[in-house]
């Protein structure tokens, strides 16, 4: 896993022999969430952060990847192999030195929504503010055999301002 230094030059915060993706930093700067497959299977891991080689914490219990913090920092989402969108919660005193971790719990089954390969990068949903709400990227037809398939959706920017092109108000 890369980091870039102030000066632009490039670091390794995470050097294994497996192959780790998806670091994500906690809202308070103390801990790295990432994705490796070092177990042979792609699991979320968590390490101190910026002090990585102080201990390390599997998060996920049966595959994850696309690990993302609760804006809280008190919570860690990630996918299941299936798409099934887990929330781990996240108990780390600021003077302790290892976060208690609790129980996956199944947020949102995941058979009609798309998730990312393993070698690809970026992440296929997030999470308001408030960690109540998700976005996610909805299967067309091909289901959970295509979940990675790119699916194309339209975004459109000002919006309002094109609606009032088009449909003058008298």
């Amino acid at each position: 896993m890369l980091s870039l230094n102030g000066d632009r030059r490039v670091t390794w915060l995470v050097q294994t022999p497996s192959t780790e993706l998806g670091g994500e930093i906690s809202p308070d700067g103390r801990w790295l969430a990432y994705e490796s497959d070092e177990s042979g299977l792609v699991q979320v891991y968590m390490r101190p952060f910026p002090a990585v080689d102080q201990g390390r914490w599997q998060v996920s219990a049966n595959g994850g990847q696309e690990p993302l913090w609760a804006k809280s920092g008190r919570e860690l989402f990630y996918l299941e192999p299936d798409g099934t969108l887990m929330a781990v919660p996240v108990d780390a005193p600021q003077k302790s030195a290892s976060p208690a971790l609790g129980t996956p719990a199944k947020l949102i089954a995941g058979e009609q929504y798309a998730t990312r390969s393993f070698n690809q990068l970026g992440r296929t949903y997030d999470v308001s503010a408030d960690g109540k709400r998700f976005l996610r990227i909805k299967l067309k037809d091909g289901g959970p055999d295509n979940r990675t398939t790119p699916v194309n959706f339209v975004v459109v920017q000002n919006w309002f301002t094109e609606l009032q092109q088009r449909v003058p108000v008298k």
